[in-house]
């Protein structure tokens, strides 16, 4: 199985919290159609609808309200490795 990319991750946070594919474009310094491709290859990949939307609205589907506490869950563990893993590139460190 294919896992999921930050990108991906990181996109579908962002719609989650902002509610607003271009608000969260923006957020994630990428175009909408950009965003929205990233959303449809997660959702293709989980085989879930992670989001209801229409022409007014965005709304997490039952799917994505579990998924989204995950995937922030997992983008806090990659940032606390990254910064666990900056002390071993000081000179004098470790």
């Amino acid at each position: 199985m294919d896992l999921p990319t930050t990108r991906q991750l990181e996109c579908f946070v962002a719609v989650a919290k902002t509610l607003h594919f271009r608000k969260a474009a923006e957020l994630c310094h990428v175009t909408q159609p950009a965003l929205s491709v990233q959303i449809q290859q997660l959702e293709a990949l989980l085989g879930v609808r992670l989001f209801e939307r229409d022409r007014r609205s965005v709304l997490l589907t039952a799917a994505g309200a579990l998924l989204v506490k995950k995937s922030r869950g997992i983008l806090a563990d990659l940032r606390e490795l990254g910064e666990a893993s900056a002390q071993f590139k000081q000179p004098l460190s470790g």
